[in-house]
């Protein structure tokens, strides 16, 4: 198993008020810190005009110092928006990052959603065709001393493009993926999978095995297959196991708060979550359980009656998870929180159903700094060890 963080680059804020350059300087000491504790990947990921979500616009600015004062852990673009970028500067700018991190770089691609599209003058009915054409583009222009192309979305004459990765015959790529359609794509593509949304274990195992099955018939983009799944979970780790579950079931639930854009015009978007993240657990089926089984009039109708109002929201669904208890969430494998032993157990429940990574998220609105801080010590010194190989002479000296 191995272990990677991701950033959106969030931290507390209020309104539009945010210190931008503590933000920056604290992601980059606790990037520094991963790196000193055994951690094998960080992930950035690439958002705009989402304030108070995320502040990462620009991942490979960040690259450029996380290349001086990182040495060993591996620097993920999780992920590239392709549409968005020319796939020559694509090539040439995670060409760059990799030559200066000496062959660090992975490299995950996506397609973000129609807020940001739009935003930035994107068609989004365009994003799939042009993540396919720039996916297909990109290892041949690294692999190529001349490289040319006459496509449907872009047109390049003749040319030499430089610089060339460091990695040969070219850095892993990945596909963020939410859904089973996304898990085959990626597997049709031979390219990894960076799983962007939060499954309870059970569910998870699956989709896993949905790309495991798919990846038989893959049809490799690149140089290569890359088999590898890497998982998006919510973590946090502290010496007080309840503590520590409360701080990241917290973190989880306002992340996917009805404002965020993981949520934000989805329809049926908590239905969705709630049965990702295992159901309405037993404890809760007496005040949940009917409501979801029955048609939205007759469960609005349920929920008046007892004094609870559903117009404002997805109603019985939102409601539940609003309960779900932070010890269901660990148990399930949601989150990996608590103490040590506790995060072990969960990371064991993903490294049983084939995840090759965990992507823990720890840096989030709700948890300030030193608490990242910490939690990433301790994982680091605590968790991560019990999954690394003893040493083949069982650790002694001489």
């Amino acid at each position: 198993m191995q272990f990677g963080l991701l950033y959106e680059t969030q931290r507390p804020y209020q309104g539009t008020d945010i210190d931008w350059n503590a933000l920056y300087k604290e992601t980059l000491e606790q990037c520094e810190l991963a790196d000193q504790v055994g951690f094998d990947n960080l992930w950035f990921v690439e958002h705009h005009f989402l304030t108070g979500f995320s502040g990462s616009p620009s991942q490979d600015a960040i690259f450029g110092a996380l290349s001086r004062v990182t040495k060993q852990i591996r620097i993920g673009y999780g992920v590239c928006i392709l549409p968005y970028h020319h796939p020559v500067r694509v090539a040439e700018r995670v060409a760059l990052v990799d030559q200066l991190t000496d062959g660090r770089v992975e490299f995950g691609t996506g397609r973000s959603n129609a807020y940001e599209q739009i935003g930035l003058g994107v068609d989004p009915r365009n994003t799939r065709s042009l993540w396919e054409e720039s996916i297909s583009m990109l290892p041949q222009i690294w692999q190529s001393e001349e490289f040319s192309w006459e496509g449907e979305h872009w047109n390049v004459p003749t040319r030499r493009v430089l610089p060339k990765p460091f990695q040969k015959p070219h850095p892993r790529m990945y596909l963020a993926c939410t859904q089973t359609e996304s898990f085959r794509l990626a597997a049709e593509r031979g390219i990894g999978v960076l799983s962007s949304a939060s499954y309870a274990t059970a569910v998870l195992a699956e989709h896993v095995k949905v790309y495991r099955d798919a990846l038989t018939n893959a049809n490799p983009v690149g140089a290569f297959i890359n088999e590898f799944w890497g998982n998006n979970v919510h973590a946090y780790c502290g010496p007080d196991n309840d503590e520590a579950r409360e701080l990241a079931a917290l973190s989880m639930k306002t992340f996917f708060g009805p404002d965020k854009p993981y949520i934000a015009g989805r329809i049926n978007a908590y239905e969705e979550l709630l049965e990702a993240w295992g159901g309405v657990p037993d404890h809760l089926q007496a005040d949940f359980g009917r409501w979801l089984r029955q048609s939205d009039e007759a469960h609005k109708a349920q929920a008046e009656q007892s004094g609870i109002s559903l117009d404002a929201g997805p109603g019985a669904a939102r409601a539940a998870i609003a309960q779900l208890d932070a010890n269901t969430l660990a148990d399930r494998g949601v989150i990996i929180a608590g103490d040590p032993d506790s995060c072990a157990r969960a990371v064991q429940m993903y490294e049983d159903i084939g995840v090759d990574q965990v992507i823990m998220i720890m840096q989030t609105e709700t948890i300030p700094h030193e608490k990242v801080m910490e939690s990433i010590e301790l994982f680091g010194k605590e968790v991560i060890p019990r999954f690394r190989p003893a040493p083949a002479n069982g650790g002694a000296n001489g």
